[in-house]
């Protein structure tokens, strides 16, 4: 078959220069995985040292100092493409830009028209169809996003992970390269790097006439040893970090002020970061809650059974408690250490409330350490899951409350604090939509007044780094 022609050439060359590909290998410096988004450094591998010259003899210009290539973002795995790093920023897929690898179900994916055109074909789009078609002399590929088969030269093959669309750019399984157009690829485990090498045949000049010669007798010809599949451990994900603002819809508010009432002009602001520290992955996020309640007034008199008639501290009763916008703000730190891929955190949090309740000497601040779950967003895709629990098992208040016997004592609650929720990334963009569902329940522990529950659906926007 042509494909199969076409691979001869690239396979004596790579014979002829595997030592110098073992020297440029030992060059790069350390095991690297480097980030997504990256253009092909157009600069040639340095030449020689000159040779000692007999006197008299011209002197030859030194020579040029090493091609500079940048310096690699963090996050996936680079490309060796024919002796030059592929690097480039900002750490994204961007289209039009010859890419770094990422790792899907365990086989390198590369950017197909990037890597394509560098080989010399021509390559093209069909947008309802999602079609990639790939034309070079004596050689056509076809590859359609999200079906696990290339089509070389009119024949059909299976592919172990489909061709996928991300942030702009088809990416296809590495092996498609020197399947169809006869590059020569390898994965190097020990450096992190994926090397292409390809060198175009050169197109003989037409020979004089001639008699035609004798036929030749027939020589065999070696089958070309296959190449093995080329697959590799998963990358590392890219290291995120983001901060998102989102409306809480007329959450139910359960307190010793509201008989589950809905709130308004509720709303939640978070942000996290991922980080590595003493050589392991981190993560610090925060969380603010913010609710608004009106809390009715009534006729004064307690006890009745209107809701300004509210359960005070200890045990002293039903007070008397005028009409209010009653306020709980919440804010939850949270440090994290990642337990399972994708970003699974466990970690411990510090919880701080803060109300306005008026009615009996409610109180107005109380704090706590606590522990739990977290699974970040993973925005490096166009649709992901989050969620978290938290559990605070001691949230005291910050002072000493008047209890109704006259005596001093501490409020004290048990807060658990959940959100479930899902992103959709906008492609290029850094902004991603966001929607969930979030509560808090705080059971009474000591002299409070009554358990406490907030929770509602809420939407919103975000921006990812």
């Amino acid at each position: 078959m042509k494909h199969r022609r076409s691979g001869v050439i690239p396979a004596l060359f790579v014979a002829g220069v595997i030592s110098t590909t073992s020297s440029t290998i030992a060059a790069f410096a350390g095991p690297k995985v480097l980030g997504a988004g990256a253009v092909v450094a157009q600069a040639s591998a340095a030449p020689p040292a000159p040779a000692v010259t007999a006197p008299g003899a011209p002197v030859l210009a030194p020579a040029p100092p090493a091609a500079d290539f940048g310096t690699p973002p963090s996050g996936e795995i680079p490309i060796f493409f024919n002796d030059h790093h592929v690097y480039a920023k900002p750490d994204r897929l961007m289209g039009g830009r010859v890419l770094t690898a990422i790792v899907r179900n365990n086989v390198i994916l590369v950017p197909m028209r990037s890597l394509f055109e560098q080989l010399g074909a021509t390559v093209s789009y069909d947008s309802q169809s999602k079609t990639v078609d790939v034309t070079r002399a004596g050689a056509d590929v076809k590859v359609t996003v999200g079906r696990p088969e290339v089509y070389i030269n009119g024949e059909s093959r299976p592919l172990d992970v489909p061709p996928i669309f991300l942030r702009g750019s088809v990416l296809v399984p590495l092996r498609v390269l020197s399947e169809g157009m006869g590059a020569y690829v390898q994965w190097v485990a020990d450096r992190h790097v994926v090397v292409v090498r390809y060198v175009s045949a050169p197109v003989p000049s037409p020979p004089p006439e001639a008699p035609p010669p004798a036929p030749p007798t027939a020589t065999p010809v070696p089958a070309a040893t296959p190449l093995p599949a080329v697959s590799a451990p998963p990358a590392p994900r890219i290291k995120e970090a983001f901060v998102v603002g989102d409306y809480i819809f007329s959450p139910k508010i359960y307190d010793e002020l509201s008989p589950g009432n809905k709130g308004y002009d509720s709303f939640r602001l978070a942000g996290a970061v991922e980080f590595e520290l003493f050589n392991l992955p981190w993560m610090l996020e925060g969380d603010f809650r913010s609710f608004r309640n009106d809390h009715a007034g009534g006729s004064g008199v307690c006890p009745s059974g209107d809701q300004s008639c509210v359960t005070g501290i200890g045990s002293q009763g039903q007070v008397y408690a005028p009409a209010f916008q009653a306020r709980n703000d919440d804010f939850d730190g949270r440090f994290g250490l990642k337990i399972a891929d994708p970003r699974v955190y466990v970690g411990v949090g510090y919880l701080v409330r803060n109300t306005n309740y008026e009615g009996g000497a409610l109180p107005t601040q109380e704090h706590g350490f606590g522990f739990g779950v977290d699974k970040l967003p993973d925005l490096d895709e166009p649709f992901s899951l989050y969620g978290s629990i938290f559990y605070f098992p001691t949230v005291t208040t910050n002072a000493s409350q008047i209890l109704g016997n006259g005596s001093f004592g501490e409020v004290k609650y048990r807060v658990i604090r959940y959100a479930i929720g899902g992103t959709y990334d906008f492609g290029d963009s850094p902004i991603y939509l966001d929607l969930g569902y979030l509560g808090e329940h705080a059971s009474a522990l000591a002299n409070a007044p009554a358990a406490q529950d907030f929770s509602g659906p809420y939407a919103g926007f975000g921006i990812h780094f």
